[in-house]
């Protein structure tokens, strides 16, 4: 599943051919990054649907990668030769979140660059904690369009799965994304009520002009507009 893009059909060609796979575009809507709260319910459905590998693609802005963090078994960065810069800023997070680094374009032209970033990323690991999981993050070079180095890096995916069944660090992770997103559907359960209120909308707008001229505290504001909503609803 992945966000919709235009060439979809042009990147996946062969993929879109087979009919094991199934493609399903995802809108970002007002989500960073394409992750919707449907993406996670799409999971669910392909899980039921006896899908064994399910591929969640981002487009990389930052923020989201935090949510696919909690949808998925597995999470694997992907990036370009020459990309160390990344590891500054707020890559500096998603690094430490990836059980997989993987650079990707690494032909015989980049191959001195790739290797290069493969041993920058290789050092700054070693730096991040150790992970809850026990496993330590592999970095691959591969060229996806040469098909070179896919299959190492499929087998050590499946090695992974294999130590963190083994240590039933799977099954606790797995506990801990449903209870997350218990709370994650109560909040946005509770945004959707509160904002989709016609009154409230209107007496919100009245509230943001006084709060920006100083005539009232937003704590104030926000705590009136809160009893107003609940006083409405006995």
């Amino acid at each position: 599943m992945h966000r919709s893009n235009t060439t979809d059909k042009t990147r996946m060609e062969k993929l879109s051919r087979l009919e094991q796979a199934f493609i399903r575009p995802s809108p970002a809507g007002e989500t960073l990054g394409g992750v919707a709260r449907k993406t996670r319910e799409s999971i669910i459905l392909c899980e039921a649907a006896n899908y064994e590998v399910i591929l969640i693609e981002t487009v990389g802005v930052g923020q989201s990668e935090i949510a696919v963090h909690s949808m998925v078994d597995c999470f694997l960065l992907l990036l370009l030769p020459g990309a160390g810069d990344e590891l500054q800023g707020i890559k500096r997070g998603i690094v430490e979140m990836a059980d997989f680094v993987i650079i990707n374009k690494a032909e015989e032209e980049r191959m001195a660059l790739a290797k290069n970033t493969k041993k920058s990323y290789r050092n700054a690991l070693h730096l991040f904690p150790r992970k809850d999981s026990g496993w330590t993050s592999a970095i691959h070079t591969i060229s996806a369009l040469n098909q070179i180095g896919l299959e190492e890096l499929w087998k050590d995916i499946q090695s992974y799965f294999e130590h963190i069944t083994q240590n039933t660090f799977l099954e606790q992770h797995r506990n801990e994304q449903a209870t997350y997103w218990l709370h994650e559907s109560i909040e946005s359960g509770l945004k959707n009520w509160f904002y989709n209120d016609r009154l409230i909308r209107e007496r919100l707008q009245l509230l943001e002009h006084q709060v920006a001229n100083k005539n009232i505290s937003p704590f104030k504001a926000a705590a009136d507009l809160l009893k107003e909503k609940l006083e409405s609803e006995i």
